[in-house]
C-alpha cells in the first residue's frame, strides 16, 4: 500500500550532542580515527552491527544511552574535540587557494559511475570506485574547487554470498538513502530538486542526492522516482546491472543528466575530467548547452568543450570499454545528432575507428578521446599500451606521439593507514605524514623508527586480521548452516605469527587468482612447514556475469577445504572496504599475478606498502615503476622482468614456478631469519624501504597535484580563452580547422634532399636537409614542415623519432616552398629521417585535425 505521506524522522539528540549528526553527514569522519572512535563509543555493537554507519546508528540507538553519554565528561570532550577539528578542517585554506587563490564556486567537475567513499554508503565495485573515492578525499585535503558527480544506486554493487560448493551469488539489498550520510537536495521551496533527461517519447525524471566529502560536494542522481514509468525508476537501481540497454539508459542519465544537475546547482564547471568512458555523454549536453545559449555551431562549442575535457582511461583491454551498436544509439540519441545539427553516420563516426566498418558499434572511449584535449592512462606503462591501443584514433601519428599520458594512480593515505600506524608514524614524522604526504622528506623520517616498534605494531595488525577473517568464517559458516565441527574449526583459522599473504581484487581471468595454486604439491610443502608456517587469505568478488570467474573462487574454495590447506588457506567471503583495510594494514606480503600488460595501474599493493607490508607481483601496472631491482634494501620483489609469452600455458608454468622459487628461497627464508631479539632485521629494512621510497609518491594528494598542473588548470585557461569575447578564439579556431580539411589533400612534398653527397654521417657533424613543399590551397601560415628522424629499430623502422622544425627559406613559386633544417648527428649507429607537413597550430591532441599529416 502506497503511503498518504512520506517523511524522514530525525533522532532527537540531546543539545550537548548536537553535533553529532553535523559530524555524521560529513564524511570526513571516514578517514580520521578520532572520529571514527567517537562514532564507535556510541554503541559498538551497533557500530559494528550498522555496517559503520553514523547517521544509521544515531536513529537506532536508544534515547537513554543518548541521554547517558550527554552526561558522560569524557565522551562529551571527545565530541567537542573531533567537532573542532571538522571546523578547523573547513575553515582552513589548503592547497588550491594558497597557489591559485580562492575559488567561491567549482571550476573542476569530475565524473564517474562510482566512488567507494566508506563501506556505509556501497556505490563501489571494487578499484575505479576506490580510486574515484581517494580522489574525491585528496581534492578535499589539498581545498581544490572540485565537485563530484554519479548514481545513486537503490542497490549499489551486490553483495556476496557462496552456497556450499563455493559457488558465488548475488545479493542485493536495498539502500535506505535516508539512513546514509546522504542528504535530498531541496529546492527554494523545500521540494526536492529535480533535473530531467530526454529519453524516446518522454523524459526521465532524476532527484539529486549529496554527500559532504570534507570540503568537497558529491552530487549524485536518483531515478527511482514516483513520477518516472515503472519501467525507468530501476535505472539507478544496481551499478554495473542489466544489458546492454540498461547501460546506455545508465550512462546517458550519468553524462547528460549530471551536465544538467550540475547547472541546476548553479555551478558552472571550467573542467569536466571524465573518470573512465561512462560519462563520456557528458560531451553532448556540454555542446548543446553552448549551441542553445550561445548561437555557437557545433563545431564551435566542441573546440571549447573538448579543450576543457580530460578523459582518463583505465581499461587495457578492447572489450573491457562499452560500445553500443547502432540500433541503441539511434533508439537513445537519435533526437540528440539533430539537436546538434550532425546526420547519423556522422554522429556515430564519432566514436568508431575510421573508416568505420559496416555497423560498428560506438564506443564511448573513443566519442571520449575525440571529444577531449587531455588524455591519460593510470601507470607509466598504461600509457604506453594505451597509445597503442587507441593509435587508430590518431592514425597519422607515430606511436610514441599519441597523446595519452600515462599518470600513476595512488591512494588516500589516511584512509588506509592502522591506527597503530598512524600513531607510529605521528610519534615518528610528526603531522606532515598526513599534511604533505607527498613530500619525500617527511616520509625518509620513517628510517629512524625502532625496528621492534615497527614489529610489534605490525604484528599487532597482522593478529586484528587473523580475528576478523576468523570472525567472518564463522559468519560465512553459520549462513550455510555448517555443524559444530566446522564452527569450531573456523576458530583455529590462520596463525596469529605465521607470514600471512593476502590476494584480493576482482576475480577476473586475467587476474590469474589462482596462479599461485598451479603446484598443489609444492604449495603443500611451503604452507606444511611446521617450523616457517605460511598461509594465504584470498578474497574478492566475481561480475555477476563472469563465470569464469565465479570458477576461479570456486576452484580456491575446494583447495582450501583440502586437509593439507584448512588451517592455512581460506577464502573471505563478500570482501569490501572494510575487509580491504584489515587485509592490507595486516598482511605481511600482497601477492599479484595478473597477465602483463592487462593491470592498468592496481592500488591495493601501494596501501600495503604505506603500511609496511610487502609486495610479490608481476612487473606489471604501478609496480613496474615502483619495483627497482637495483636498489638496496628492495621495497618487494618481482616474479619475472616482465616477459611477455604467446602460449599462456608456458606463461603460467613459468610464472608459478617463478613464484615458489621466491617463496622458497628468499620470502619465507627472510621473514623466518631471526636474531637473538626474534626480530627479522631484515625484513624490517625492507619495510621501511617500502614506506619510505612509495608511501610519498604512491598517494592521492600526488596524483591530484598531478593532475591539476598538467590537465585541470590548463584546461580551464583553455576554456577561459576559447569562450571569452562571444567565443571569438572559438569561432576562429573552427573555421579555420574547416578551410584546412578542406584543403588539405592539395598539400604535397615534391622533393627531399640533404648534402650528404655520397659521403658518410659522423657523429658530431650536421646534414642540411632541405625539402619542397606545395601547399594548394593553404599558406605558409597554415602549416608547419618537419624534419623527422631518429636511430632505426631492428626491422629498420623509424618508431621513436625526433621532430625537428624545418625553416621556410624561400618562394618557389605557384604557391611551391622551401624548406630547411640542419639534422644534429648525436649518436653513432643506422639512423634514418623523413619530411612531415602538419596544420600549423596543430597539437597532436586535437584528433579533428591529428589525421592532417603529409609524409614525404
Amino acid at each position: 500500500m502506497r503511503p498518504l505521506r512520506t517523511f524522514t524522522v530525525e533522532p532527537a539528540l540531546p543539545e550537548k550532542l548536537s553535533p553529532l549528526l553535523e559530524i555524521a553527514r560529513n564524511l570526513w569522519w571516514c578517514w580520521r580515527g578520532e572520529a571514527l572512535e567517537l562514532f564507535r563509543r556510541l554503541d559498538p555493537q551497533l557500530w559494528e552491527q550498522l555496517y559503520h554507519n553514523p547517521v544509521a546508528v544515531l536513529g537506532a540507538i536508544s534515547q537513554d544511552r543518548l541521554q547517558r553519554l550527554a552526561r558522560d565528561e569524557g565522551f562529551i570532550s571527545h565530541l567537542l574535540r573531533v567537532y573542532s577539528q571538522l571546523e578547523y578542517y573547513l575553515t582552513n585554506d589548503g592547497w588550491w587557494p594558497k597557489t591559485y587563490g580562492p575559488s567561491d564556486k567549482p571550476i573542476i567537475a569530475y565524473f564517474c559511475a562510482e566512488f567507494g567513499l566508506t563501506e556505509c554508503l556501497p556505490i563501489y565495485s571494487g578499484g575505479l570506485g576506490v580510486l574515484a573515492g581517494d580522489h574525491l578525499k585528496s581534492a578535499s585535503e589539498m581545498d581544490l574547487p572540485l565537485v563530484g558527480a554519479s548514481l545513486l544506486y537503490q542497490q549499489g554493487y551486490f553483495r556476496q554470498r557462496l552456497n556450499a560448493d563455493g559457488w558465488q551469488l548475488e545479493l542485493y539489498p536495498r539502500n535506505d538513502f535516508h539512513n546514509m550520510p546522504v542528504e535530498q537536495v531541496n529546492d527554494d521551496n523545500g521540494q526536492p530538486l529535480m533535473v530531467t533527461v530526454d529519453f524516446p517519447n518522454r523524459q526521465i525524471h532524476c532527484h539529486i542526492w549529496r554527500a559532504r566529502v570534507g570540503r568537497v560536494d558529491l552530487y549524485m542522481l536518483d531515478t527511482n522516482v514516483p513520477a518516472n514509468a515503472v519501467e525507468d525508476r530501476p535505472i539507478t537501481a544496481q551499478l554495473y546491472g542489466g544489458d546492454q540497454e540498461m547501460r546506455i539508459r545508465q550512462e546517458i542519465v550519468l553524462g547528460i543528466g549530471g551536465v544538467r544537475m550540475l547547472k541546476a546547482l548553479g555551478f558552472e564547471p571550467k573542467t569536466y575530467h571524465m573518470n573512465e568512458g561512462h560519462s563520456a555523454f557528458l560531451s553532448l549536453e556540454r555542446i548543446r548547452m553552448l549551441m542553445a545559449e550561445h548561437g555557437v555551431s557545433f563545431h564551435e562549442a566542441r573546440e571549447a568543450v573538448a579543450a576543457s575535457n580530460v578523459f582518463t582511461t583505465h581499461t587495457p583491454v578492447p572489450a573491457g570499454n562499452d560500445a553500443f551498436a547502432p540500433w541503441l544509439v539511434e533508439k537513445y540519441l537519435s533526437h540528440y545528432w539533430t539537436q546538434l545539427g550532425l546526420g547519423k553516420d556522422e554522429f556515430l563516426n564519432l566514436g568508431r575507428n575510421l573508416p568505420p566498418a559496416a555497423d560498428e558499434p560506438m564506443n564511448l572511449t573513443i566519442f571520449a578521446m575525440r571529444m577531449s584535449r587531455s588524455h591519460n592512462g593510470v601507470s607509466h606503462l598504461h600509457g604506453q599500451v594505451s597509445r597503442k591501443l587507441w593509435s587508430k584514433v590518431w592514425p597519422s601519428l607515430p606511436l610514441d606521439e599519441v597523446p595519452i599520458k600515462g599518470l600513476v594512480n595512488g591512494v588516500h593515505t589516511l584512509t588506509w593507514i592502522s591506527h597503530d600506524m598512524a600513531t607510529l608514524y605521528d610519534r615518528y614524522l610528526g603531522p606532515g605524514w598526513y599534511e604533505k604526504p607527498a613530500d619525500i622528506e617527511v616520509w625518509q623520517a620513517a628510517q629512524h623508527i625502532p625496528d621492534e616498534e615497527l614489529w610489534r605494531t605490525h604484528e599487532r595488525r597482522r593478529e586484528r586480521l587473523v580475528a576478523f577473517v576468523r570472525r567472518r568464517l564463522q559468519q560465512q559458516l553459520e549462513r550455510r548452516g555448517a555443524g559444530q565441527s566446522e564452527l569450531r574449526a573456523a576458530e583455529e583459522a590462520l596463525d596469529p605469527e605465521a607470514l600471512t599473504i593476502g590476494f584480493a581484487r576482482r576475480f577476473a581471468t586475467y587476474k590469474r587468482a589462482n596462479l599461485i595454486l598451479a603446484d598443489l604439491e609444492r604449495l603443500k610443502h611451503i604452507l606444511g612447514d611446521g617450523e616457517r608456517r605460511v598461509q594465504i587469505i584470498f578474497a574478492g568478488k566475481a561480475h555477476p556475469r563472469d563465470n569464469p570467474g565465479k570458477d576461479l573462487i570456486r576452484q580456491i574454495v575446494h583447495t582450501s577445504r583440502e586437509e593439507p590447506f584448512r588451517t592455512s588457506l581460506v577464502f573471505l567471503e563478500d570482501y569490501d572496504m572494510n575487509a580491504a583495510r584489515y587485509m592490507v594494514q595486516g598482511v605481511d606480503v600482497w601477492l599479484n599475478t595478473p597477465l602483463r600488460p592487462m593491470e592498468a595501474s592496481g592500488t591495493s599493493g601501494m596501501k600495503v606498502a604505506a603500511n609496511g607490508g610487502l609486495n610479490v607481483s608481476i612487473p606489471d601496472g604501478w609496480w613496474a615503476e615502483a619495483y627497482d631491482p637495483t636498489a638496496v634494501p628492495a621495497v618487494g620483489w618481482s616474479i619475472g622482468a616482465g616477459e611477455e609469452y604467446e602460449d599462456l600455458d608456458y606463461q603460467n608454468s613459468v610464472e608459478s614456478h617463478a613464484l615458489y622459487d621466491l617463496l622458497e628461497k628468499d620470502i619465507v627464508p627472510r621473514f623466518y631469519d631471526r636474531g637473538s631479539d626474534n626480530l627479522p632485521r631484515q625484513w624490517v629494512a625492507m619495510m621501511k624501504a617500502a614506506i619510505t621510497r612509495l608511501a610519498p609518491t604512491f598517494n592521492t594528494n600526488r596524483m591530484v597535484r598531478d593532475y591539476c598542473e598538467q590537465f585541470y588548470v590548463p584546461a580551464a585557461n583553455h576554456w577561459d580563452e576559447l569562450t571569452s569575447d562571444e567565443f571569438t578564439q572559438a569561432r576562429e579556431l573552427s573555421g579555420w580547422k574547416h578551410k584546412l580539411t578542406s584543403e588539405f589533400d592539395s598539400v604535397s612534398i615534391e622533393s627531399v634532399k640533404d648534402n650528404m653527397d655520397g659521403q658518410d654521417a659522423r657523429v658530431g657533424r650536421d646534414i642540411r636537409v632541405d625539402a619542397v613543399v606545395a601547399l594548394g590551397g593553404l599558406s605558409t601560415e597554415d602549416v608547419r614542415v618537419e624534419l623527422y628522424y631518429g636511430k632505426l629499430d631492428d626491422d629498420g623502422q623509424l618508431t621513436r623519432g625526433t621532430p625537428l622544425r624545418m625553416e621556410h627559406t624561400a618562394e618557389q613559386g605557384d604557391n611551391r616552398h622551401r624548406y630547411a633544417v640542419d639534422m644534429p648527428c648525436d649518436h653513432s649507429g643506422m639512423t634514418g629521417y623523413t619530411v612531415r607537413v602538419m596544420p600549423g597550430r596543430h597539437s597532436s591532441d586535437d584528433t579533428r585535425v591529428s589525421s592532417l599529416i603529409r609524409w614525404a
